[in-house]
């Protein structure tokens, strides 16, 4: 029997929600009902790409809709909170991107809003859903290489020289790489590690002259239990992460010749930035070749996450070309997964079996809100120099590793 569809609208249909369309489209159990945008030219495209969805010019228009049962929200990030609040107030479960909030304040005031209604709230679109997360996970809770010892993040990207607007450029609007990146690094360790941090110590560093913003930033954390965890990113552009790997290459989403191109034009006062930037939204060419193009089964590379690696008692398990690479006594192997695998709509199916299904919400607004406390507490770091102890963790429920089990395909032999 065919699965009811859940009516999902769009609010905010920028880059992040490009990157999610052809997941929206592609997933059985969601009919994309209804963007809402106050660019009308966004608004048109959207429009013209789906001609079955309503499209709104405000989020205010949208949640008035009773047809619409969730919203994807995906606007800038000062806006989470109140369009999250608005959506419960309406009676619409919660889909929002990462960053969840500015601050502890509005996070709470959102899973207090989401409460009193009687909605589901996810934190989401952070690659912690993704299947090579969470077989990870199931490993090192199996306990087939022992206790865990420690989790290590480093990510080098291009992230400071893509096309941004203004707010981006923001941090107390949530610009920057601590408020825009840490999430998808910290979500996946503290789903590898538990998910209760007990208090971490950090710094950023800023010294783009064309980029007055955090660029770069690392932080030492330590799980309750006393593991630590370590994690980097530096999104400056001159080093990518995919050439550690035997099969990268110094190509991410720009060549290096364009990178020091736009470097240079950025310098100069000649980037047509706010092209490029529209180029990346719904019909734009950026859009398409990004979000869209067909390039069949693909290798990992290191993107914005970066390269992970975790240690056990008994080995160490990291990312490899088709999943990931399991480190033991009796040698190395590959845990090749399938390419269904790959397919990103995990945020879409927890919601979809939560609203449906009535099964639980793991990435709910309370293990949004403890991601976000190590952001703000690696900005609190940077100026105080000392740790900053932890008081909003949660654990992820029980029930997730068999509920989002992960089935390796084929294991496959390296050496030993």
């Amino acid at each position: 029997m065919a699965e009811k569809q859940m009516n999902l609208g769009v609010i905010g249909i920028g880059v992040g929600a490009s990157e999610m369309l052809p997941r929206m489209e592609s997933a059985e159990f969601i009919n994309l009902y209804a963007g809402a945008d106050i660019n009308p030219d966004v608004r048109k495209r959207f429009g013209e790409r789906y001609p079955e969805a309503k499209v709104y010019d405000s989020a205010e228009a949208m949640v008035e809709d009773p047809n619409v049962d969730c919203v994807w929200i995906s606007t800038p990030n000062m806006y989470h909170a109140p369009m999250t609040i608005l959506a419960a107030e309406h009676g619409k479960h919660v889909v929002v991107e990462k960053p969840m909030a500015l601050d502890i304040e509005q996070a709470e005031a959102m899973v207090a809003a989401c409460d009193k209604a009687g909605v589901k709230l996810i934190a989401g679109h952070t690659q912690s859903f993704g299947p090579h997360i969470r077989l990870m996970r199931q490993i090192v809770n199996s306990g087939r290489l022992g206790a865990l010892g420690a989790i290590n993040v480093f990510a080098y990207t291009d992230w400071m020289i893509r096309p941004r607007t203004w707010e981006e450029l923001d941090p107390a609007q949530g610009g920057g790489l601590v408020y825009r990146q840490v999430p998808h690094q910290i979500d996946s360790i503290r789903s590898i590690g538990g998910g209760k941090l007990r208090s971490a110590r950090g710094t950023f560093g800023q010294w783009m002259s064309t980029r007055p913003i955090p660029g770069y930033y690392s932080v030492y954390m330590e799980f309750e239990s006393g593991v630590p965890a370590i994690a980097v990113h530096n999104g400056y552009g001159y080093f990518v992460a995919s050439e550690l790997v035997p099969w990268g290459d110094a190509n991410t989403r720009y060549t290096p010749e364009e990178r020091n191109e736009i470097k240079r034009q950025m310098r100069e006062g000649t980037r047509k930035e706010a092209e490029e930037k529209l180029s990346m939204r719904i019909g734009g060419e950026a859009e398409r070749q990004l979000f869209r193009t067909d390039r069949g089964p693909r290798k990992w590379k290191p993107n914005d996450l970066g390269i992970i690696i975790v240690s056990c008692e008994r080995g160490e398990l990291r990312e490899s070309p088709n999943g990931i690479y399991l480190y033991d006594d009796d040698g190395m192997r590959e845990l090749k997964l399938d390419a269904d695998s790959q397919n990103r709509d995990a945020e879409l199916r927890e919601m979809y079996n939560a609203v449906h299904l009535g099964k639980p919400v793991y990435h709910s607004g309370h293990w949004g809100m403890a991601t976000l406390e190590v952001a703000l507490a690696i900005n609190e770091s940077a100026k105080t120099h000392k740790d900053v102890i932890l008081t909003h963790q949660v654990e992820m429920p029980a029930g997730y590793d068999e509920e989002y089990k992960v089935v390796v395909a084929e294991e496959v032999q390296i050496s030993g």
